[in-house]
């Protein structure tokens, strides 16, 4: 079975790739921006607070191998928070 809809590259964004990696054939672009920002410290990745606010540049999970299972590891605490009301 295939499994093409985990992996998406767009070599040519004028910002690939986001993140300082070795490898840029297995980067993969599919969350952009990460789905998991939302939970703050509970995303599981790499980052850190400056001034306030959180700062992802140092965490390539969404863009490794593995990184799509990951995130929908993740993804019924985002539901969550987002079903929340005010």
């Amino acid at each position: 079975m295939s499994q093409n809809y985990k992996f998406m590259q767009n070599s040519k964004c004028e910002f690939f790739p986001c993140h300082k990696v070795k490898d840029t054939e297995s980067f993969n672009c599919l969350f952009c921006y990460c789905p998991l920002y939302m939970l703050k410290d509970k995303c599981g990745g790499g980052f850190i607070y400056n001034y306030g606010i959180k700062d992802c540049s140092n965490c390539i999970i969404p863009h490794s191998p593995g990184g799509y299972e990951y995130i929908m590891s993740k993804m019924e605490s985002v539901i969550k928070i987002g079903s929340e009301k005010d």
